[in-house]
């Protein structure tokens, strides 16, 4: 986990955020590991459930996760339900290895302690300014991931335990400095070739292409001529946006609002706060007895922050007096907020207790509450009133079209009338090629269901994101089938002449391998000292230059035809550098070490008993 929130820690508090919210897929699930659930088990690893709540929010994150890294792709890819299944069940499977590891780590005994933890946050850099661990950046990270510190510590305590697990098991895994050396000298290597490229388009002059060759292609290559099912549709879309558009908002309107809405105005108020923690534990009643029994200290004059420091379950707050964070009212838990937003500064609570225990709370400072002027916020409170009047009307309007395209299914006439819009329409098209004004997975998922096509009624209201919606239906339908040979025929018969006249620069070639195996002189183009990736020659060629043995010969398929390519010299690398080595050793270790890891995975499967529950 540290190593993730680590990779994202170059740059500003909010790049470390980015990368947490990314990679928050590797903490999901941990509260299957942390107590039982009654509700439907998705997997039973070894008699213990992975509840589907767990699979359900991992689930979401990685395509969150994917969404984000893939853009407009993953909406076009999302749109194939085989995909989502192949990652829902990809999700699964990394729960079950997790599960299989916590198993594997309680059965031997290991363990992470608190120390343990306080040493690892306060270590990681991501939680660091300047080199120190900085306390408010620790709490603005967890705040913006929704976590409270004591969950984040269940998490590192379950993440920490299976690393320690899986370092034990794979951390012998190692690269020696000759392996690094050999890769580093191979991939530097260059090779002295020569060639001669048969072109096949002088062929083509000389190649005819019978009605009878054409038609046995066509007729034994039946699924190359597949016309894809196409649809042109009629569609109304609705968009917020464009309802903004023609609102008009008076200074009048806009005052009288800041008027009505002052208090959305002011700065939040926030409020530092600290506490000592006493946890719920086995006997709530001890812990109350012992958390009222350090009121009692306060109240005989003891100071807060040393009985922060000494008392205090939580240790990590309580290691700096007590302080935990700025909070802004409602964000914590109830008991706790009302506690805090009920003191003056200065002073503490009386005991308070939580989900997460027994607290005395502190108010240190406040700040915020300023009320901002009209001026200062009038543009806002226009866009604003723009914003709700449109949204007002788009939800009325949406209904209006849910409504009207459902009792009139066969038409989008009348729905256009009770809404105003215009009824669109698009030529023919099939799934993969959609016009650019209606490329929406959603839309075109809905255009070639069962409910469109087949019935010929009204879609439901489809949601393309943004406050935008759309409803369609089809005007015309062509199912898939095969081209008529006639429409292809031009198409198969350019296609042989290629071949032919590629059969050909073939044979040519080869008889100019037979005249080089036998000693003739022929004229080849030499190129020297030719890299591994060299650009100026075609990758063909190249790679066959790497696959032949010094004094070899051999022909190789080119896009345009053949060639004939001999290897003269392999060239040692020159000048292999000391990080170049150094990064491909890392690179092989890290082969190495997930090579080991899928072997441990898979051995731990191996033995477990896993069921998965019937879809």
């Amino acid at each position: 986990m540290l190593e993730k929130i680590r990779e994202g820690a170059q740059g500003t508090i909010a790049k470390s955020i980015l990368v947490l919210v990314i990679l928050s897929f590797a903490f999901t699930g941990v509260s299957s590991y942390l107590g039982s659930s009654t509700e439907p088990a998705a997997a039973t690893v070894n008699g213990e459930e992975i509840p589907v709540s767990a699979l359900e929010q991992a689930y979401q994150n990685e395509k969150a996760r994917m969404e984000q890294q893939l853009g407009e792709m993953f909406q076009t890819l999302a749109a194939d339900d085989n995909y989502l299944r192949s990652i829902r069940q990809g999700v699964l499977e990394r729960m079950i290895a997790d599960k299989l590891l916590d198993q594997t780590a309680i059965e031997l005994g290991l363990r992470i302690s608190d120390e343990q933890i306080k040493q690892a946050i306060m270590e990681e850099p991501a939680f660091q300014t300047e080199g120190k661990f900085d306390n408010e950046r620790y709490l603005a990270i967890l705040r913006q991931l929704g976590y409270q510190t004591n969950s984040f510590r269940d998490m590192m305590r379950v993440d920490m335990t299976r690393r320690q697990l899986v370092n034990a098991l794979i951390a012998s895994e190692f690269v020696l400095p000759s392996e690094g050396k050999a890769v580093a000298e191979l991939q530097g290597q260059t090779r002295d070739l020569r060639y001669l490229v048969v072109e096949s388009q002088p062929f083509e002059a000389g190649v005819t292409v019978t009605d009878d060759e054409a038609k046995s292609f066509y007729e034994a290559n039946p699924d190359q001529f597949i016309n894809p099912e196409q649809v042109s549709l009629e569609y109304l879309t609705l968009s917020a946006k464009s309802l903004a558009d023609d609102v008009t908002v008076t200074d009048e309107q806009a005052k009288a609002y800041y008027d009505e809405h002052m208090s959305q105005y002011k700065t939040p108020e926030k409020r530092l706060a600290a506490h000592i923690l006493v946890n719920l534990g086995d006997d709530e009643a001890a812990a109350q007895a012992k958390a009222e029994a350090i009121y009692a200290k306060l109240q005989g004059g003891a100071d807060f922050a040393e009985l922060a420091k000494t008392d205090s379950e939580d240790t990590f707050s309580g290691e700096l007096g007590g302080q935990l964070d700025w909070f802004e009212q409602g964000v914590m838990d109830p008991a706790f907020d009302e506690a805090l937003f009920g003191l003056e500064k200065g002073q503490y609570s009386a005991v308070v207790k939580t989900d997460y225990g027994f607290h005395i709370i502190k108010l240190l400072d406040l700040q915020g509450g300023d009320q901002a002027s009209f001026d200062e916020v009038k543009d806002r409170i226009f866009a604003q009133i723009k914003e709700k009047d449109a949204l007002d009307k788009f939800y009325s309007l949406q209904q209006k079209l849910a409504d009207t395209s459902y009792e009139v299914p066969d038409s989008l006439t009348d729905a256009a009338k009770a809404t105003g819009l215009e009824v669109k329409t698009t030529g023919l098209f099939s799934r993969e090629m959609p016009p650019v004004e209606i490329s929406n997975p959603a839309l075109i998922k809905a255009a070639f269901s069962e409910q469109v096509l087949l019935s010929g009624m009204n879609s439901d209201v489809i949601d393309l994101g943004d406050n935008n919606v759309a409803v369609v239906r089809v005007k015309e339908h062509k199912q898939a089938g095969t081209l008529p040979f006639d429409e292809v025929k031009a198409g198969i018969v350019a296609r042989l002449t290629q071949d032919k006249a590629n059969d050909a620069a073939k044979l040519q070639a080869q008889e100019l391998l037979a005249k080089f195996k036998a000693g003739e002189t022929l004229e080849l183009t030499a190129k020297t000292k030719v890299a591994r990736f060299d650009r100026e020659l075609d990758p063909s060629i190249v790679n066959k230059g790497f696959q032949l043995a010094v004094g070899g010969a051999d022909t190789i398929n080119m896009a345009s035809g053949y060639a004939l390519v001999v290897l003269d010299k392999v060239n040692a690398a020159e000048g292999v550098e000391d990080a170049l080595v150094q990064a491909l050793s890392q690179r092989l270790n890290n082969q190495y070490t997930e090579l080991a890891y899928r072997g441990v995975i898979d051995s731990l499967k191996a033995k477990a008993e896993i069921s998965y529950a019937a879809e």
